[in-house]
């Protein structure tokens, strides 16, 4: 991993990780913000997910916002460190989606868009980090040359095979 790399995804990760430890210790101060998506996100999400996994979501707004503290610190902790980086920038991008989706930029005051646009930024910035290979192809690249190169190896071997039988089909007739 390059410093650069490093540098940038620790100083996106430090967003959500110093977001998240303050949600945790005062869970009341972000729970106003997290009303609209307990009203929005939880019940679909209680729809799509099995039954055993559903009752674990939370019913108040204070259980929402540690549950998403708790994912923005565990995915800045991933993305910061490098370790299941893709998945810690998934993760935080997970847990923004349902507050930009919340947030009505056109009916709030100048704040309101400002906090807006810079949710849309960060969201835009794990998720780009999410998909980021380091310059290096991802698995499903490499599966798809290697069955290429598999599949071209096999019809060469196939063809060579066809060659040799051919020539000793043509040496034992003509002797």
């Amino acid at each position: 991993m390059s410093l650069f790399r490093f540098a940038a995804r620790s100083l996106l990760a430090s967003y959500f990780v110093v977001n998240g430890v303050n949600a945790l210790r005062k869970p009341e101060d972000f729970t106003d913000a997290a009303k609209p998506v307990l009203d929005m996100a939880v019940p679909a999400c209680r729809r799509v997910l099995p039954s055993e996994v559903a009752s674990f979501l939370p019913d108040d707004a204070t259980g929402v916002v540690r549950l998403t503290a708790a994912a923005q610190i565990v995915g800045g902790f991933c993305l910061a460190t490098g370790l299941a980086r893709r998945f810690g920038a998934a993760l935080l991008a997970a847990s923004m989606v349902p507050t930009v989706v919340s947030r009505n930029p056109l009916t709030g005051d100048a704040q309101a868009r400002s906090e807006f646009g810079t949710d849309i930024a960060l969201l835009g910035g794990v998720a780009l980090a999410s998909m980021d290979t380091e310059g290096e192809p991802d698995m499903f690249w490499r599966l798809r040359m290697r069955r290429r190169m598999l599949s071209s190896d096999a019809a060469r071997r196939k063809a060579e095979r066809a060659t040799k039988r051919a020539l000793r089909s043509g040496e034992s007739t003509a002797s």
